[in-house]
């Protein structure tokens, strides 16, 4: 699996890309079969704006793609909100596709009908 991390008007530094890489990566723990991770960071130039740090991930699956996008005031926040977010992210698609499985598991129990007589 690889991070990709690329910038929009701004600079990306070792620093900035080692904790996106290090918060990320955290998510692959949790789930196999994520192929890729693509990070998008960017920096709204607008003064109006009001989280003009904005951080958003393409994280490319097996069977789909989780796409989710934070901002924040500054960069290591908006990285951390993502982070929380793909991770949940993440585990709602993990347990989705875990979870139609999960339903021919039990083929063992035996089903009754009972009459109840007046």
């Amino acid at each position: 699996m690889h991070i990709h991390v690329n910038g929009r008007n701004i600079e990306i530094t070792d620093a900035i890309k080692a904790y996106v890489k290090e918060k990320i990566g955290k998510v692959a723990n949790h789930y196999d079969q994520i192929q890729g991770i693509d990070v998008i960071l960017s920096v709204i130039k607008n003064p109006s704006a009001s989280g003009k740090h904005v951080a958003e991930v393409n994280c490319k699956l097996n069977t789909g793609v989780v796409r989710c996008e934070e901002a924040a005031s500054s960069m290591y926040e908006s990285i951390d909100l993502l982070a929380d977010k793909l991770n949940r992210q993440v585990n709602k698609f993990k347990d989705k596709s875990l979870g139609s499985d999960k339903s021919s598991i039990r083929t063992d129990v035996k089903e009754e009908t009972v009459s109840v007589e007046e």
